[in-house]
């Protein structure tokens, strides 16, 4: 009877009955709300949209500053000169910049985590192949995972190359107008920027539409619109950003 008791139980924690603890966590114990949260697809594609969101914005502020550089050496390097300095004089030198750096590097550590284990998920939901072969998904869908990669290993690249200046063999510390000029100066430069960008638009025309449905924004009368939204923001993200290699290769920045 006691062998009988004690197989019924476990039988019923597996089952997840009514009453019984769910597995690693403590009798009488109750998950919280974020880690029920964080448990969930939903709560991940959530936290994916949201994250993918700050990004975006960080992005279009981005890519208003750079464009400066068509405006000569003086107002680029003056721009990164107020990078440094804003939010004077109520906090220190580059605190405000250092506060934006911990929120990206914040954004992109929990879009990157959801994003693989989402996958992962995904993957154990389908441990067999289908019968049919499915209809083909966009290009840009195919292609988020690597697009994903991509965007990262430059990030790193982009640091090492701009920030630390470890990269840019010609860097002048405290010149950024003359930086971005000697990084372009580059066929590696180019290779490495180019290629980032154009997965950067494949990434934001097919994330931006994912976080707009995943938020709720997404309805039959709005579709439409949002994609449209989708594919301008792409659009001008990529022409902005590739604007820059292009304008030294050219010789428009000098």
């Amino acid at each position: 009877m006691a062998l009988a008791t004690r197989t019924d139980t476990r039988a019923a924690r597996k089952a997840g009955a009514p009453g019984s603890p769910r597995p690693g966590t403590r009798p009488g114990s109750r998950p919280s709300l974020l880690g029920t949260l964080w448990g969930s697809t939903i709560g991940k594609k959530a936290v994916m949209a949201v994250s993918g969101l700050i990004l975006l914005g960080y992005l279009v502020a981005h890519l208003l500053g750079n464009l400066k550089i068509f405006f000569g050496p003086g107002e680029f390097n003056a721009y990164g000169h107020w990078l440094r300095t804003m939010g004077a004089p109520v906090l220190h030198h580059e605190w405000a910049l250092w506060i934006v750096r911990v929120v990206l590097l914040a954004a992109v550590v929990l879009h990157g985590v959801c994003a693989y284990q989402l996958s992962r998920r995904d993957i154990a939901a389908r441990p067999t192949a289908y019968a049919h072969k499915r209809r083909r998904a966009s290009y840009a869908t195919r292609t988020m995972r690597w697009g994903g990669i991509i965007l990262a290993l430059f990030i790193v690249w982009h640091l090492l190359d701009l920030t630390t200046l470890t990269v840019n063999e010609n860097a002048q510390p405290g010149h950024p107008y003359e930086n971005v000029v000697a990084t372009f100066s580059t066929w590696y430069g180019n290779a490495v920027y180019i290629t980032a960008m154009l997965a950067l638009g494949l990434h934001v025309r097919h994330g931006f539409w994912s976080a707009a449905q995943t938020l709720g924004m997404g309805s039959a009368t709005r579709d439409r619109l949002l994609k449209t939204l989708a594919n301008g923001l792409a659009l001008v993200l990529t022409a902005g950003f590739l604007s820059l290699p292009v304008a030294v290769m050219t010789g428009v920045v000098s």
